[in-house]
């Protein structure tokens, strides 16, 4: 598995909300190849470099760039940091401290200094990582894989019972003392439904909830397992007996695109549906209101949207080249927002967007746009939520 000290969604937000004079986030390009180790460092040295100008150029005073700058050039020599890789990097600092995060995505590289931190790539991360287990179930016994999301395959001990296998050995004595078994067809059945209970039992505490399960099986097997199955994502179809491991992966993922591209068609019919009866957009501007509101249901949105502005607190958007004083990512923010109402959020890519729109959300409850008038597209027959000035009538000011 991909080294990864990606941050709980609270932590991100924490860091989302800190202000400093100065804040200094690195994007950088990682690779978990240790020959890779030189190229990225060397480049995360020129980050730092230019950071050191922008530092300058912000003049925060007090030997604190020069703290800032020890902060990140520390990281270059932390040998243990560096002994496992993953495929991206974020470093932030601030009067406070550094930290510094390997991420199991792709990033692009880049340098922010201001007064708040780039917590776009973190985002990300949390929000768009595949990830898959595949166990393997055969007469002669199990094994778990993790399919990570580099498309390796990392093995992950099942702890069965020393005679396991022996639940699917029939005794050919009259023995007594004989462990005694079930005959017949059904006797079969119950018996292979016995042995894949005991992995099954084996394979739910390793698997998460909310990590998809793909299952390899002996044709006989496959049915025995399913009926005992209480994995909540173990996925149909089953890919049989892959031929090596290789083929294993390629039948695993192709079971898992499958299964995304089937989300992705009924999310689209239900986004349809939800939007034709005013409870979705993909506006902006909608978008951003209706995330200050806590109305987000569910957002999507572009892993590299690149819209920069600020959003005030009802959601109104005042956009802004990026990098210039003040400006941040609107889709970060927009992200945020939705996060701390118990949104749900998920990052993907343009094509599987809508209106060529960053953001596509649906909603939880109409929201009325900031100047008091709805969008014909966010409109309904729930009752509707208080604008600004409503809010200041309803205080009696």
């Amino acid at each position: 598995m991909l080294a990864s000290d990606t941050p709980s969604t609270s932590r991100i937000l924490e860091l989302m909300d800190q202000r400093h004079d100065a804040c200094v986030t690195i994007v950088a390009e990682s690779s978990p190849l240790p020959q890779d180790h030189d190229r990225v460092k060397i480049a995360l040295r020129d980050q730092i470099d230019d950071a050191a100008r922008r530092l300058e150029a912000l003049d925060p005073g007090h030997g604190r760039a020069a703290a800032l700058l020890e902060g990140l050039r520390g990281v270059l020599g932390d040998t243990e940091f560096w002994e496992h890789q993953s495929r991206g990097l974020v470093l932030l600092a601030s009067p406070d401290g550094t930290e510094a995060f390997r991420i199991a995505i792709d990033v692009s590289a880049r340098v922010e200094v201001g007064d708040r931190f780039d917590t776009g790539g973190l985002l990300r991360a949390t929000t768009s990582v595949r990830r898959a287990f595949i166990v393997e179930v055969t007469g002669g016994g199990a094994r778990l894989v993790e399919l990570t999301p580099d498309g390796r395959l990392v093995d992950r001990p099942l702890h069965l019972p020393d005679d396991h296998a022996l639940m699917l050995t029939r005794t050919t004595t009259e023995g007594s003392a004989e462990r005694q078994r079930a005959q017949g067809s059904t006797g079969e059945r119950i018996e292979r439904e016995r042995y894949c209970r005991t992995i099954q039992d084996e394979v739910v505490k390793a698997v998460p909830d909310a990590v998809p399960l793909v299952l390899a099986a002996a044709t006989e097997l496959e049915p025995a397992y399913r009926a005992v199955n209480t994995h909540p994502l173990l996925l149909e179809p089953g890919i049989g007996q892959p031929a090596d491991a290789e083929a294993l992966r390629r039948a695993a993922e192709e079971v898992l695109r499958e299964r995304e591209s089937r989300q992705l068609a009924e999310w689209r019919e239900l986004f349809g549906t939800r939007r034709g009866a005013g409870h979705a957009t993909t506006r902006l501007e909608e978008v951003a209101v209706a995330a200050s509101a806590a109305a987000v249901e569910e957002l999507r949105f572009d892993v590299n949207a690149t819209p920069a502005g600020r959003i005030d607190e009802f959601g109104r958007i005042q956009r802004a080249e990026a990098g210039s004083s003040g400006a941040y990512s609107l889709v970060d923010e927009i992200v945020a927002r939705v996060l701390r109402t118990d949104g749900t959020v998920r990052a993907v890519t343009t094509a599987e967007l809508i209106d060529g729109s960053p953001v596509a959300a649906t909603l939880r409850f109409p929201v009325a746009m900031p100047d008091g008038e709805f969008s014909d597209r966010i409109s309904g027959d729930l009752p509707e939520v208080a604008t600004e000035n409503d809010r200041g009538e309803l205080d009696g000011s």
